[in-house]
């Protein structure tokens, strides 16, 4: 909103630095500032609106060191990181822009269904919460809305021939506007196309329309078949990754705000003509808008760690780790980057891998032998480590460091192929 308004101030009366809010990394800055400043103020507030009204965590006894002290509390947490992304974003981001829109309606409808099994576990006493099948149900309807706006919507293209290009200044290259004439270096047809990116490949693009390529001629229509069933996938398994790996005070928090970082960097260079014409990637109009939706998400994650990191004053509960990994997919999904998920998501990938191992050969050791036998001492794997003797925080470190790795991988795939 003040975009809109600064904007038709400096226009309708020269206003004193209203000309700033064109640039990207103005606005972006901004919104991670207030992001900071409204989970850091709201934060506090609500933990102690949480604990008065008794709303806190049941924990089940694991035999895990520390875990009694959890018991009671504050929990539904993730209301101050969906507060402290939602604000800033409508402050500061263009909100006519088909990207915006999206990530923000993949926020509230994931924070929607987080806030309703939170809900029901603390308030009608059901441990279980919110029925596995109506989340996954929830899951498919985010997924069907971005597969289909993604393949549909006229707004959403790539460019793909690059000009030759003059020599720009650096501070020219930060602050020039996505998609305007100053940063075109991409031919002018704008493409509806399917296509992403591959890691570690030269000329790195793959198109889903080629799975569909064996029924031959006119094929190219039928891409949607596959290409929405696809995201779905990556929504579940991603969302659902973020809420496993939330079970150690700050872990779901600090490895979404290194995953954050690294998507900012790949909207920005991908929605800015000039440097995306230098990396010879894929340039995708407008998506630098993106840039102020992911700087307020990194500032929600920093300023609830604040709170979050051990030992925990409040715990996201789903409200926050479904939201978070359900942002974290569509974001890569929207940036043509969501092939990158395995590498820069690794930490997400684990826990749900550490799950499935251990669900499905028990089940096998149970058939086969009679008897369930188990791979990890616990799952999810931080919990393995938990039963190895290791403390909570060093665990939450380390997977932090190893996160921090998987992100400077990700972000090198755009020179390495």
């Amino acid at each position: 909103m003040l975009y809109y308004l600064f904007t038709w101030l400096h226009k309708a009366f020269n206003f004193p630095g209203g000309g700033l809010f064109k640039f990207i990394s103005f606005r972006a800055a901004f919104a991670l500032i207030t992001s900071l400043f409204i989970s850091m103020i709201i934060g506090k507030s609500l933990i102690e609106y949480l604990r008065r009204k008794q709303v806190g965590e049941t924990v089940r006894d694991l035999g895990l060191e520390g875990q009694k002290t959890k018991q009671g509390t504050p929990t539904m947490g993730g209301l101050i990181i969906l507060a402290a992304i939602l604000v800033p974003t409508l402050l500061f981001a263009k909100l006519l822009n088909i990207y915006i829109i999206l990530v923000l309606v993949a926020t509230v409808w994931l924070g929607l269904i987080g806030f309703l099994d939170d809900y029901i576990k603390v308030f009608k006493k059901d441990k279980k919460g919110l029925p596995g099948k109506i989340k996954v149900l929830g899951q498919i309807g985010l997924g069907l809305i971005v597969g289909f706006t993604m393949y549909f919507n006229s707004q959403i293209v790539i460019k793909e021939k690059i000009r030759e290009q003059a020599y720009v200044p650096s501070q020219e290259i930060f602050n020039v506007e996505a998609g305007s004439e100053k940063g075109r270096l991409f031919s002018k047809d704008e493409i509806k196309s399917m296509k992403t990116t591959i890691p570690f490949i030269k000329h790195n693009e793959f198109d889903y329309s080629w799975l569909v390529s064996w029924i031959g001629p006119g094929a190219v229509k039928y891409t949607w078949l596959v290409f929405i069933p696809i995201i779905i996938f990556i929504i579940i398994a991603v969302s659902n990754g973020a809420n496993l790996t939330d079970g150690l005070d700050g872990l779901a928090t600090g490895v979404s705000a290194v995953i954050g970082v690294t998507l900012g960097i790949l909207a920005y260079v991908s929605g800015n003509a000039i440097i995306a014409g230098y990396l010879n990637i894929m340039y995708i109009p407008n998506t630098g808008e993106l840039a102020i939706y992911i700087a307020a998400f990194v500032g929600a994650c920093i300023g609830f760690l604040w709170y979050n990191s051990y030992p925990a004053q409040v715990f996201m509960g789903d409200t926050g780790s479904l939201a978070l990994g359900g942002i974290i997919a569509v974001f890569a999904i929207i940036i043509r980057k969501e092939i990158l998920i395995p590498i820069l998501c690794g930490i997400f990938l684990v826990e749900n891998l550490s799950v499935v191992m251990q669900v499905s050969y028990f089940k096998y050791t149970k058939k086969k032998f009679g008897e369930g036998r188990r791979i990890f001492k616990m799952s999810p794997l931080h919990h393995h480590y938990q039963k190895l003797g290791y403390h909570e925080a060093k665990i939450v470190i380390r997977f932090m460091i190893v996160g921090i790795m998987l992100a400077v991988l990700t972000i090198v795939t755009l020179k390495i192929r």
